[in-house]
């Protein structure tokens, strides 16, 4: 594991060293610090965070329980490795919960909301001009939070951050891959649906956000590797 594989995280850390590994961890692994099948261990990630091991097993226990990190025999530890078949999975997923979070969150869209939201994506802009990947993620999930959020009545956000957990380390890739500039910035379409009061057209607007920000490319990425496997 790199010295600098863990990025510093300037979100909630709590207020217990349990508390701050688990951040520290959650965040690293959702930006997609490390790579799909990277190998982990109780005492390195413990180096790495300054702490000693007891913060650092409990984190683990909590992301492994989140799917995010597997618990192998004699105590190793690993990022869960990707798959084709896994990879359409937790992406049709995310497509269903998350339109699902946003229809459910319509009738409490505001013109106050909307604006804080354009923020952000006026922040993601200038994240991916300056290529700092890891703000351009955290911004882009709060952007989604916020919409789906607005629902007092959601219950749906555990099960969508679990699905970005799942799919952080390889959605790096993706990105590093991808050619932004060539893409439709489906948040602004998402914009201008909810100026417009509507629901069809967001809908729509985030299904493609995720599947020209997932589906096309890391189906390639993914055939091609288990081309190389099988060669």
């Amino acid at each position: 594991m790199a010295a600098s594989a863990i990025p510093e995280f300037t979100g909630d850390h709590g207020t217990t060293t349990q508390e701050y590994a688990y951040s520290r961890l959650r965040n690293a692994i959702i930006v997609g610090a490390f790579a799909p099948g990277t190998a982990l261990t109780i005492r390195g990630l413990a180096q790495e965070l300054n702490l000693s091991p007891t913060p650092i097993r409990e984190a683990v226990r909590r992301l492994s329980s989140e799917n995010a990190i597997q618990v192998l025999g004699n105590r190793r530890l690993k990022v869960p490795d990707m798959s084709l078949g896994r990879f359409e999975e937790l992406v049709h997923l995310r497509i269903s919960l998350e339109t699902h979070a946003a229809e459910r969150a319509f009738p409490y869209i505001s013109t106050v909301i909307i604006e804080k939201m354009r923020a952000l994506d006026d922040q993601m802009d200038v994240a991916l001009a300056a290529g700092d990947l890891d703000a351009l993620t955290r911004i882009n999930q709060a952007f989604h939070k916020d919409l789906y959020g607005l629902n007092p009545h959601q219950a749906v956000m555990p099960m969508i951050e679990s699905l970005w957990l799942q799919l952080g380390p390889f959605q790096r890739q993706v990105i590093k891959t991808i050619k932004v500039s060539a893409m439709i910035d489906r948040h602004k379409e998402m914009l201008a649906a909810m100026e417009a009061r509507d629901v069809t057209a967001l809908c729509s607007a985030l299904e493609s956000d995720i599947r020209d920000g997932s589906i096309r490319l890391g189906r390639a990425i993914l055939r091609n590797q288990a081309g190389e496997t099988v060669a």
